[in-house]
C-alpha cells in the first residue's frame, strides 16, 4: 500500500523534485547484501553470493547485513562500508539504520546508486536471490508488489491529487518512511527464506541419515547372519570330525 501511494503521489506531484529521486550516471554503487548469521540452510547463501559477486569490486561498496554476508565480503576482499545484524524476528528498528546509511551515502554523492541483494521468499520450498533497486527511488523491480500499477498505467491516470501543506512536506516525509518500510520488508523476506531453507535442508539431512541407518543396519544383519552360519558350520564340521 505504501509503495502504491508513493508511486502515485510522486507521479502526480507537479514540478516536485527531491535528491533521492535524482537519476545519475553510475560511477559508484552501494550494494546492501542481506545474508544469514548461520549456515545449515542449503544453497541459500551460495546463490545469494553468486549474485553479489557479479558487481565490479572496484566501483562497488557493500553494506553487510548478517555475519555470513560480512564474511563473504571480507573473504573476497571487497569494500565494506558497514555491517549490521538482525534477529530471527526482524523489527522495524533494525531496518531503519540500514536504510538511513544508504540514504546518507546517496545524498552525500559517495554513491550514485543503491541496490539490495537479498533472498525473496516465494514459498516454503522455493527462495530466490534477487536484486532490488533501492536508490534513486523509482519503480521496484526486484519485489512483487500486489496491485502495483506500471509506470505507463500511472502516467495515463488523470486523477488530481491535492497536497497539504504541500508536496515537498508530504512527499519528503513519505520518502523517508517508504525507504525504511522497503528495507523492513526485505529483512522479513530474507529471514522467512532462511528459516524455510533451513527446514528443507534439515528435513533432507534427516531423511538421508535414516536411509543410511537402514542401509547400515541391513549390512550389519547380513554380516551377523553370515558369521552365525559360518560358526554353525564350523561346529557341525568339528562334531563330524570327532565322530
Amino acid at each position: 500500500l505504501l509503495y502504491r501511494i508513493q508511486r502515485r503521489a510522486i507521479t502526480h506531484a507537479r514540478d516536485f523534485t527531491h535528491p533521492l529521486l535524482e537519476v545519475r550516471e553510475v560511477r559508484k554503487r552501494a550494494v546492501i547484501l542481506v545474508g544469514t548469521d548461520k549456515g545449515l540452510c542449503g544453497s541459500l547463501n551460495a546463490n545469494l553470493f553468486r549474485v553479489a559477486s557479479q558487481f565490479d569490486p572496484q566501483t562497488t561498496v557493500y553494506i553487510a547485513v548478517g555475519k555470513r554476508a560480512a564474511q563473504f565480503i571480507a573473504r573476497t576482499r571487497r569494500q565494506l562500508a558497514a555491517e549490521f545484524a538482525f534477529t530471527d524476528t526482524p523489527r522495524y528498528g533494525e531496518a531503519r539504520p540500514i536504510a538511513t546509511l544508504a540514504r546518507d551515502l546517496f545524498l552525500k554523492g559517495e554513491v550514485d546508486q543503491v541496490q539490495v541483494v537479498a533472498t525473496r521468499f516465494i514459498n516454503t520450498m522455493t527462495q530466490r536471490a534477487v536484486v532490488v533497486e533501492f536508490l534513486p527511488i523509482g519503480e521496484i523491480k526486484g519485489l512483487k508488489i500486489p496491485g502495483a500499477e506500471s509506470e505507463a498505467e500511472l502516467a495515463a491516470d488523470t486523477t488530481e491529487i491535492v497536497f497539504e501543506p504541500g508536496p515537498e512536506a508530504v512527499l519528503g516525509y513519505l520518502i523517508r518512511i517508504y525507504l525504511n518500510i522497503i528495507m523492513y520488508r526485505v529483512l522479513l523476506e530474507a529471514k522467512a527464506s532462511e528459516q524455510s531453507a533451513r527446514m528443507v535442508a534439515m528435513t533432507g539431512a534427516t531423511d538421508n541419515a535414516n536411509a543410511l541407518i537402514k542401509h547400515l543396519t541391513l549390512e550389519y544383519n547380513k554380516l551377523r547372519q553370515g558369521n552365525i552360519t559360518k560358526e554353525l558350520l564350523e561346529i557341525a564340521g568339528g562334531q563330524l570330525g570327532n565322530g
